[in-house]
This record gives C-alpha cells, sequence and structure tokens, in this order.
C-alpha cells in the first residue's frame, strides 16, 4: 500500500473567541509534495523514519490496533516527508495516511472524519483533514461538538501557486507547546467580524472569478487581521523573525501570510514567474545574510491518493534483501 499526501498552507484562524458558539473556524490550501509512505503486511513492526515521524507512526498503529485490533506487523517506509513544525502540516497528514493504510490494509471502511477524532486530529483546525481528504481551497465551520465541519472546498487556479520560504530559524510550536495558548487565545469578535467579512466578501468572490490581486489582497488582509489574535504570543502580527522576509513578500508577490506558527511563509504569485522570482528571493536572502530554503507551492486540487500494491511479491522481495 502506497500513500502519497498534500501538505498544507494554513491561512488562518477566524474566531479563537467562539462568540458564536464555534471556536476557530480554519482556511487552508492544499499543496503537492507531501508524505509519500508505503505499508505491507510484515512479520513484525518495522519502521523506517526519522525519529520524530517513527513515534507519530508507532502512536498511530497503537490507536488503531486499540479500536479495531489491526495488530503490529507492519513494515511502514517513510519516502518522502514534509519537515517537521514549519506550518506545513506534517502531523495530521502523517496520522492520517498511516491510520488510512492500516484500515484499507485490514479492509475496514472508515471516513477520513472519523479516522481523524479517532487519531486525535481536528482539534483546532480542519483545514489539515479536508487537505487530505480532497484538497483544493478549504474553510472549516469551526471546533463544536466534534470535528470541525467542511463549510467550504473550491478547486484552487493551477496557474497560481506560493513562493514559499522557510528560514534557518527556530521551528514552528509543536502541540503540546501550543496546547496552553490555544486554551488561553481569544480576540473580540470585532476581529472576526472583519476576517469573516474578508473571506465572504473578498477571497471567495476573487478566487470564483480568478483574480489574483483582490484576492492576495484580502488574503493579506486576513492574515495580518488573524496576526492579531496571536500577536502577544508570537511577537507581533507575524513571528518577530521573519518580519524582514514579509516585507520582501510584500513587494513582490500579489499577497502574503505566515503559515500556522511559521517559520514558513508565503507569497501568491503566477506559477510562471516563479523562476524570476526564485533568482530575486535568493538574491535578497544572501544579501542580509538570511538561510533559508526557496520552494514552490503547487497547488494540489485532489487528496492523498493510495495504490495497492502486489503484498506476496513485496514481501518476498524484502526476505531476499535481507538474506
Amino acid at each position: 500500500m502506497l500513500i502519497e499526501t498534500p501538505k498544507r498552507l494554513h491561512l488562518g484562524l477566524i474566531d479563537p473567541s467562539a462568540s458564536l458558539g464555534r471556536r476557530f473556524g480554519s482556511l487552508g490550501v492544499a499543496l503537492e509534495g507531501g508524505y509519500r509512505i508505503r505499508i505491507v503486511p510484515h512479520d513484525k513492526l518495522e519502521i523506517r523514519a526519522n525519529k520524530e515521524d517513527m513515534r507519530t507512526i508507532r502512536f498511530t498503529i497503537d490507536r488503531m490496533n486499540q479500536e479495531f485490533l489491526t495488530g503490529f506487523n507492519y513494515l511502514v517506509e517513510v519516502e518522502n516527508a514534509i519537515p517537521r513544525h514549519i506550518g506545513l502540516g506534517s502531523t495530521t497528514q502523517l496520522t492520517l495516511a498511516v491510520g488510512l493504510g492500516i484500515a484499507t490494509l485490514n479492509g475496514l471502511k472508515i471516513s477520513i472524519e472519523r479516522l481523524a477524532s479517532l487519531l486525535g486530529r481536528g482539534k483546532n483546525s480542519g483545514a489539515g483533514i479536508y487537505a487530505f481528504k480532497y484538497g483544493g481551497f478549504l474553510v472549516d465551520g469551526g471546533v463544536g461538538k466534534g470535528i470541525p465541519p467542511l463549510i467550504i472546498r473550491e478547486e484552487f487556479p493551477e496557474e497560481w501557486g506560493f513562493l514559499l520560504i522557510t528560514p534557518n530559524v527556530r521551528r514552528g510550536l509543536d502541540e503540546e507547546e501550543e496546547k496552553p495558548i490555544m486554551e488561553m487565545v481569544g480576540g473580540g469578535s470585532e476581529i472576526a467580524e472583519k476576517i469573516s467579512h474578508r473571506v465572504v466578501l473578498g477571497l471567495l468572490p476573487a478566487l470564483k472569478e480568478r483574480d489574483i490581486k483582490e484576492f492576495g489582497k484580502h488574503l493579506t488582509q486576513v492574515q495580518i487581521l488573524v496576526g492579531k489574535h496571536f500577536e502577544k504570543y508570537q511577537g507581533g502580527e507575524f513571528r518577530e523573525d521573519i518580519k524582514f522576509i514579509m516585507e520582501f513578500l510584500k513587494e513582490n508577490t500579489y499577497g502574503y501570510g505566515q503559515s500556522s506558527w511559521g517559520p514558513t511563509v508565503y507569497g501568491l504569485i503566477n506559477r510562471e514567474d516563479y523562476t524570476t522570482l526564485k533568482t530575486k528571493t535568493q538574491d535578497f536572502l544572501k544579501a542580509h545574510g538570511i538561510g533559508a530554503r526557496v520552494e514552490l507551492g503547487i497547488p494540489r486540487n485532489k487528496g492523498a491518493t493510495t495504490v495497492e500494491e502486489n503484498t506476496y511479491i513485496l514481501r518476498l522481495i524484502n526476505k531476499v534483501a535481507k538474506s
């Protein structure tokens, strides 16, 4: 079983204060280049991954066995990974990929939403869950009694893309680190109302009309407003250690933002302009002594994909390789 997932850009949370009874409400977009994981039956549990991914994989296998008695005899190999805690949704994509792989190998028909709930996803945001299931541009309806419901899913224009910059600074907060913040963060309902206004009468019409300038303008304003919810926890509307890069994105892209806790930041662009912008970005970073990874974020308008392989042959190849 081969599973390929998206990675996820987080475009913001609407209302941490739950002024209407539902908390958060998230926006996101799926990108190409997520996890590629192979899971096959094996004579024991064997995980080939880095230590952090290995812990997540072990947790998922344990939880699936507790619920469905799916056992532990699997070979799980991570062939391509999303770097952890840089704002691209690694934990949700990895957890759901492993859970889906085990469910499929055992003939279990489980919805992605149920799987997410079982594996502890969607406590604050549904963007990663629905990026995994559907891809595209996504808005969820906030945390109520369970997994946030998906309220909007739109195809993202394939001619658009994102200039992604991940500077070599401290990683974003992990789930344990962010937990007390997410429990405390509030923000006035006025901010949530302004974000909602921008989403409904700004972002969404611009997306429907394929107007990159309008979409970028409203995306930037949403990001600035979202930052007001979190400014006392991260040093401003954006992280203090990336503000200099945000000024560059402001001048050179249609709209910009910080994905989740960062440090990955993004600028909305036409994909055909990426090569020129990449060179300009690298020159800027070099001139200011900033080490960073620069890449193109390609929209992905489909969710995770699975390919069932001949497990007998794979077991045979594995035994031969060991002998």
